[in-house]
Formats: C-alpha cells, sequence, structure tokens
C-alpha cells in the first residue's frame, strides 16, 4: 500500500476505536469452547506498531506482548507518526492506543490479556518533539487513565495492566527522575547499564544492534560477541532491568532467524519487529 493510501485509510480508525474492543478470533474460540486461550508472546515487541493498517489491534491479534508509537507534540495534541509529514489531527495517542487499551482492560477484566497479570503489557512512547515539554503533555494525557498503569509512587512501583515506557529525545529523563509520582518510566541505553539509576526508573535497557554488534546472522555467531550479549543481559537482570535491541535484522530469512535465536538463546527480553505475523510463528516454533 502506497504511503498515502495508508495514511487515509488509518484516519478511518478513530470512530472505531471509540467503541467497544472487538477480542482477537483466537480469544472468542477460547470463550465459546472453552480451550485454553494462547499465552501473549511475552517477548515479542511490534516496532513501529502505528504502521500496521490496524494500529494495536494488529499486534494484539498476533499475542505481542509490546507495541511502540512514535508521538509529536503538536498544539498540545499528543500526534501519532513516524515522520512530520505524516501527522494527522485524527492520529492521536489517545484514538490509537490509550483508548483502546482501556477499553481491552475493561472488557478483560483488569489485564489487556486476561489471566495474566503478571506480565504488563509495555506501550513504549518514542518522543520525537523536544523530550522535557513533551514529556510533561504525555504526564497530563496518561492521568485520566492513572488506574491502567503501572505507577511509581514516592519510591515504590505499583503493578498494573499496562507499563508506559518512555523513549526517544533523552531531555525527557530529568523531569521524569525530578517526580514523585510519574505513571510512565524511561528507556535507558546500554551507557546506563551498571549506573546508580534504579530499575524503579530506568526498567528497560535498549540499544541499536548494530552499533555493538558486527555479527547479523551470517555463520556461527563469534564467541566474543556471543559472551559479550550474555553479559549485557545478565548484568540487566542482575539488577531487574529488561533488554531490547533494535536494528536486528528483520527480513524473513536464515540470517533474522539465527538473530532472533541467539536473542532468546541469550534472554534478552523483547525481540523487535516489523513482521507480526514472522516473529509470532518463530516464538510459536521455538516454544514446542
Amino acid at each position: 500500500m502506497a504511503p498515502t493510501t495508508r495514511r487515509r485509510a488509518l484516519t478511518t480508525l478513530g470512530a472505531a476505536l471509540a467503541g467497544s474492543v472487538a477480542i482477537p478470533a483466537y480469544a472468542q474460540a477460547g470463550e465459546r469452547g472453552h480451550h485454553p486461550r494462547p499465552r501473549p508472546l511475552v517477548r515479542a515487541h511490534a516496532h513501529n506498531d502505528y504502521e500496521h493498517p490496524r494500529p494495536l489491534y494488529d499486534a494484539l491479534d498476533h499475542r505481542f506482548n509490546s507495541v511502540e508509537a512514535d508521538i509529536y507534540l503538536v498544539d498540545g495534541q499528543l500526534l501519532v507518526a513516524h515522520d512530520p509529514v505524516d501527522l494527522d489531527p485524527t492520529r492521536t495517542l489517545e484514538s490509537l492506543y490509550l483508548d483502546p487499551l482501556a477499553a481491552r482492560v475493561r472488557a478483560q477484566h483488569g489485564s489487556v490479556y486476561r489471566g495474566f497479570h503478571r506480565t504488563p503489557f509495555q506501550l513504549l512512547i518514542d518522543i520525537k518533539t523536544e523530550g522535557a515539554s513533551t514529556y510533561a503533555e504525555l504526564h497530563r494525557h496518561l492521568r485520566p487513565y492513572r488506574r491502567l498503569f503501572t505507577t511509581y509512587a514516592y519510591g515504590k512501583v505499583r503493578r498494573s495492566a499496562i507499563t508506559a515506557v518512555v523513549s526517544g529525545d533523552r531531555a525527557a529523563r530529568a523531569p521524569m527522575e525530578a517526580q514523585k509520582v510519574r505513571h510512565a518510566f524511561y528507556d535507558g541505553r546500554l551507557s546506563d547499564l551498571g549506573t546508580a539509576a534504579p530499575a524503579s526508573l530506568i526498567p528497560l535497557i535498549s540499544d541499536n544492534w548494530t552499533l555493538n554488534f558486527g555479527w547479523q546472522g551470517t555463520g556461527p555467531m563469534p564467541a566474543a560477541e556471543r559472551d559479550k550479549l550474555r553479559g549485557i543481559v545478565s548484568a540487566a537482570h542482575a539488577r531487574g532491568q529488561r533488554v531490547r535491541f533494535w536494528a536486528t535484522p528483520d527480513l524473513p530469512g536464515a540470517q533474522r532467524d539465527a538473530v532472533w535465536g541467539e536473542l532468546l538463546a541469550a534472554g534478552v527480553d523483547h525481540l523487535n519487529t516489523d513482521d507480526l505475523a514472522g516473529l509470532e510463528a518463530f516464538l510459536d516454533a521455538h516454544a514446542r
């Protein structure tokens, strides 16, 4: 689909999102036949989720437990888009994500995936405009939904159905650190690993695969790079932090599968992809 056509199709979603949230087909079958519901894929992260034909819904239908939304602050609204040319006033953070997630939680009795309260759904919010001012507006927009979101309050973390993690422009960090109460957390980088910043601020460590590893899935992974990867994961997990890499190979084939296999073996928490069906099939095959 051409970008202009895709954007036009996406703008029709606003009315649908305002109503009830459709339960995926696999969940409906489980309800009718009382068969076990397939578990959410807790390691599956939808990169640039909003570029799919049905933002959020496509990821949920493929059982993803993490999605990414890029936001721009425009006249007090948080608009979701990858580039400024794609900005559309109907495509807000509320219409594409906050309202449908709230409806999903209400429909499924307190969890995006009913029965899996121990694994909050992750909403990764990538700030594309100036970080401090955009985060201040994001905090204001999250407050009406605060019971849905994992919250940091006066030194303690209260887990809920959804955890928001703020990425993108790094100027958001200082105002977040200063808050006594916040409804979002900060996406760290490898440079934050092992610093004094606690998991109550930085629960997620993300970085660019290509800037840290030369191996792209051809042939065996070099032993030194495998050791480095596993060391990163071990260090993060010891501090209660999760690990994600972006810019991993994402074209179907042996190279992508090899990289995904090494990420799984190392214990990386989120596998990043634009190919929802491809990662779903890969994770299901490995679970078997």
